[in-house]
């Protein structure tokens, strides 16, 4: 191309050409820009000329209307409102938080077989693995995994831990959440079963995620260390399965720690293991309200007996078919009978005797379990070379050369596992003794569901109809890859579930009279959830578990999901019972106080993930966040920090949440105006009977109680007339605080009267006076407030919410003051085990706590002590960092809230002065907690009386003050 003929901007300044000479010249053009070897990042860098083509007002681009067509519209920007350091197309992110959803991998079952399985109610099992902590649940879901999933069975990893698929958890050693796996698994008789298999932490802290795993399920596998015995966490969950009438089997775990840790002889051993089924069926006596309690045995067959580590696990009847399949002729369920107990076998005779035939009979369960079991840990463990060939082929195992030089531990797997075989004998005590969705749908429904037993819906759930209404329940919820929503787990109680339709979410707080807590949403796909693997499904009928997508929105713990075409009134099923509190409170805020907006996202989220969290804004506008213990509140704020904000946060100090209550009567009866002088209240309080906080606790909920039982709760009445036109009255039905970290407890009382009051104005005010007590906003407990005396505007005007419920609140305050109002803290129970020449150390760092010891003993057939004591929760923290100091790490400790109890002291004694950095001695511990509390949430230093009374008030105070100085003669 000539260069003269074209200027610098490339503009042609040649000799005017023809229309042929133009096409040949842009042909020309054309052609050297293609063959022309441009520098790619020369070309970004220099600008590039732009025309715009203006067209009805509006901007297009040339190239737009060349390859679109004139109806594209091109948007020019004028400012460019994004940050440089932010990419136009921003990549998804996917945090790494847990470990990456696999494809679907290799099973022993096909899918289809799976998913048709889920038709057949009779055949669906749906079973909580719960447990003290570290007793082998997890290790032993990664046994029934091995079992059939075949990619898992020769991986020589030392821990899968398959369920635990956060990377905190792998890390820590110990689960956190519930993960719900469902597995087709064979009886002894080689009858396929759908179990629905939930592994549960141990830690007592996650308590609440049992408690949610526990109310999809219908019964519990009880896991038991057959060296460590019945534990802390054992005997709670086992009391709370009870109360949430779940059939109870029972799982001893670990007896290889019988034979190569401890190295108990066999007949040891059995003892070992008869006294923990006697201290479980000792513990279910004792909690069960049933004349004839449940108990577990092995001979029944609802104890099996395990050891995850070496893929061990049997049952009587199990082993007795091992017998069967060797020996033939073996009546199994016979046999199985008279393998528990004194019971001994005589080889002279052949038959099983009730005594000893000679003085060194071995009993059955010794003769015909333990010996044999012994004999092969032996053999492995000691002579590989030259005995152990010999005892295999004699029990018919076949091993390759390579797989005799394994080491120890894998050998010894393998071995028991071609002994014993697979877990045939868990699935034939969960199949015998836990009962199918079906069965057990009355008893489920009628402990969960809130709604009449007359309605349709009821009677489709109780039968478990896949063909009828629609309902499931949903008690947790799990996040995505990238933390943005949740999938909802649940139960389907009736009907079939179907992708893409539309459903009703009914929420915690959705009542007949409050219909605010309900939303419509369509749910997206639905999963068998496996753990580390999803199976989509299109359609999940009743008595199944299935994780849902897309409904996560409005839904904060717990829900009731069901279809829109109902035309009944809806009721929901009961939140979730715990059997814990929230007493350990931190406050946190973003290190950057723009990025607030992310830290409420995240705390939403976390809320969301967490059963038992709470967290709430105090008046001061500090965050708080409560938690049930330290390893708790640590991981929410791993989750709150790295998965669900993803910003810096700084956590105040941990506190503990108190309690405000009474020791006396009100020394006087107290009274407010309201501000119109057209209403009255007259109100005394006074402690609850002893006991009765606890007992209100532990009902579903209080405002439930039947009549007979709230006369039975408060006993006394106030019968009241009338005067002047106005009547003067109070409430027969015991009305109850709301729930928070100190239960509900306390009670208004009155008598029966007119119906403005029970209308509810002053019920509005009670509330709220007894959520945020006068001495340092905490809630009132164990407290009675009795109505004594009340005016009340005949007119509605003059008695509206404005004028009744800041009165009922300050009467509710004054009442509280003049009944000696003491402060009430949260106390743990601790349990420590150690070994006999820590104990001293272990009392010595109690007593540094204001902790007390209630018990120490020696564990049976072990090393080690169990010490049990109480410690003030304010006292705990770094509790378990001094215990280990203290034993050079020998001892472990968990601690659980237990009880409340009052702080030493007077917190209204002004007399006491508070000295800075300086340790209080007991009796003023009550108003050093006070004013450290006021101080922190940003009030006075001291409680006003002048803020709670009103003048007349304070004028009656002052003449009877006056009357009890001179009294007249």
């Amino acid at each position: 191309m000539d260069a003269d003929l074209y200027d610098e901007f490339g503009n042609y300044i040649g000799p005017e050409l023809d229309s042929d000479d133009e096409e040949e010249e842009e042909q020309e053009q054309h052609d050297e820009d293609e063959h022309h070897d441009y520098d790619d990042e020369q070309m970004e860098d220099e600008p590039q000329p732009m025309a715009i083509v203006l067209h009805e007002d509006k901007q297009y681009y040339p190239s737009a209307l060349q390859v679109y067509g004139p109806d594209v519209e091109t948007i020019v920007q004028e400012e460019d409102t994004q940050a440089l350091d932010v990419p136009l197309v921003e990549p998804v992110k996917k945090k790494k938080f847990q470990l990456k959803e696999q494809d679907l991998p290799e099973t022993v079952y096909s899918m289809e077989f799976l998913a048709d399985m889920m038709d057949n109610t009779s055949l669906i099992r749906n079973v909580a693995l719960v447990g003290h902590l570290h007793h082998g649940k997890t290790s032993f879901v990664d046994c029934l995994i091995r079992q059939t999933h075949p990619g898992y069975q020769d991986n020589e990893e030392k821990n899968l831990r398959y369920t635990d698929i956060l990377f905190t958890e792998q890390e820590r050693g110990c689960s956190i959440k519930s993960i719900p796996v469902t597995l087709l698994l064979q009886d002894i008789r080689n009858k396929s079963y759908l179990m629905n298999i939930f592994d549960t932490p141990g830690h007592v802290n996650f308590s609440d995620e049992v408690t949610a795993a526990m109310r999809l399920c219908d019964g519990v596998v009880l896991f038991v260390d057959a060296a460590e015995g019945v534990m802390l966490n054992t005997e709670r969950l086992l009391k709370h399965a009870v109360q949430e009438q779940l059939q109870i089997t029972i799982c001893i775990n670990k007896i290889d720690r019988l034979i190569l840790e401890l190295k108990l002889p066999p007949q040891d051993a059995y003892y070992k293991l008869r006294h923990i089924v006697e201290e479980i069926n000792g513990l279910l006596t004792l909690y069960s309200d049933d004349a004839n309690p449940h108990i577990v045995s092995p001979v029944l067959g609802n104890v099996c007996f395990a050891s995850s580590q070496y893929g061990v696990c049997f049952t009587l009847k199990s082993f007795a078919s091992i017998y069967n399949a060797y020996y033939g002729d073996v009546n199994v369920d016979e046999f199985s009978k008279r393998l528990w107990g004194d019971i001994y076998f005589n080889s002279k005779t052949r038959k099983f005797t009730r005594k000893a035939p000679h003085n060194s009979a071995q009993r059955s369960f010794v003769e015909f379990i333990l010996e044999p079991l012994y004999k092969v840990f032996a053999q492995v463990v000691g002579d590989v070379d030259t005995t152990l060939p010999e005892v295999l082929e004699e029990l018919g195992i076949k091993l390759t050369k390579n797989e005799m030089k394994l080491n120890i531990r894998p050998l010894l797997r393998l071995v028991c596992n071609k002994f014993l075989g697979d877990f045939n004998g868990f699935v034939n005590m969960c199949v015998e003794h836990i009962k199918s969705p079906l069965d057990n749908a009355k008893t489920k429904i009628d402990h969960i569901y809130t709604g009449p037993n007359t309605s349709k819906i009821y009677d489709d759930m109780i039968n478990c109809d896949q063909e009828g209404v629609l309902t499931v329940h949903s008690s947790k919820m799990y996040p995505t890859e990238d933390c943005t929503f949740f999938q909802v787990l649940g139960r389907v109680m009736s009907g079939t579930l179907h992708a893409g339709t539309d459903v009703r979410i009914l929420g915690e707080n959705y009542t007949l009279q409050d219909e605010e807590d309900s939303r419509v949403l369509t749910v997206g796909r639905l999963w068998i959830y496996e753990s580390r693997y999803k199976v989509e499904l299109n359609r999940v009928p009743a008595g199944n578990w299935v994780l849902i997508e897309g409904i996560d929105q409005s839904i904060v713990k717990t829900a009731t999901i069901t279809d829109l075409t109902i035309h009944e009134d809806l009721y929901i099923f009961r939140p979730l019972k715990f059997n814990t509190q929230s007493i350990i409170k931190i406050a946190v805020e973003p290190v950057n106080p723009s990025e607030l907006p992310k830290m409420l996202d995240g705390l939403r989220k976390v809320n969301k993930s967490y059963p038992l969290l709470t967290t709430r804004v105090e008046e001061s506008g500090e965050h708080v966040v409560l938690g049930t213990g330290e390893l708790y509140l640590d991981c929410v704020m791993h989750d709150l920090r790295k998965m669900y904000s993803e910003i810096d946060i700084k956590v105040a100090d941990p506190v503990v949440a108190f309690c405000e209550t009474v020791v006396e009567t009100s020394s006087l009866k107290c009274f407010a105006e309201t501000p119109n002088k057209k209403n009255k209240l007259t109100m005394i309080a006074e402690p609850l009977e002893k006991g009765l906080a606890e007992d209100i606790e532990n009902r579903e909920r209080a405002d439930r109680l039947e009549q007979e039982e709230a006369r039975r709760v408060l006993p006394d009445q106030v019968r009241l007339g009338s005067a002047g036109g106005q009547e003067h009255l109070g409430l027969r039905a015991g009305q109850y605080g709301p729930q928070h970290p100190g239960g509900r407890h306390a009670a208004l009382r009155g008598g029966q009267g007119a119906a403005q009051l029970r209308q509810g104005q002053h019920r509005a005010g009670f509330p709220v006076g007894h959520a945020r007590g006068p001495l340092c906003e905490e809630p009132i407990r164990n407290t009675k407030f009795k109505i004594l005396d009340a005016v009340i505007a005949g007119e509605p005007l003059h008695r509206g919410g404005g004028q009744i419920i800041p009165t009922a609140r300050r009467v509710v305050y004054s009442a509280f003051l003049m009944a000696t109002p003491r402060l009430m803290e949260p106390y743990l129970f601790v349990e420590v085990q150690a070994p006999a020449d820590c104990v001293s150390a272990v009392y010595t760092v109690l007593a540094k706590r204001r902790g007390h010891v209630t018990q120490d003993a020696p564990v049976p057939g072990s090393p080690l002590y169990t010490i049990k004591a109480f410690i003030p929760a304010i006292d705990s923290f770094g509790f378990e960092t001094d215990l280990r100091t203290h034993t050079q790490g020998q001892a472990f400790c968990l601690s659980v809230f237990h009880h409340w109890q009052i702080v030493p002291g007077d917190p209204l004694d002004k007399t006491i002065v508070i000295k800075p950095l300086e340790p209080q001695p007991a009796t003023h511990l009550a108003r050093e907690f006070m004013i450290k509390t006021r101080r922190r949430k940003g009030l006075s230093q001291d409680v006003s009386i002048n803020k709670f009374f009103d003048d007349p008030m304070l004028l009656e105070l002052a003449r009877q003050d006056v009357m009890l100085n001179y009294p007249l003669l």
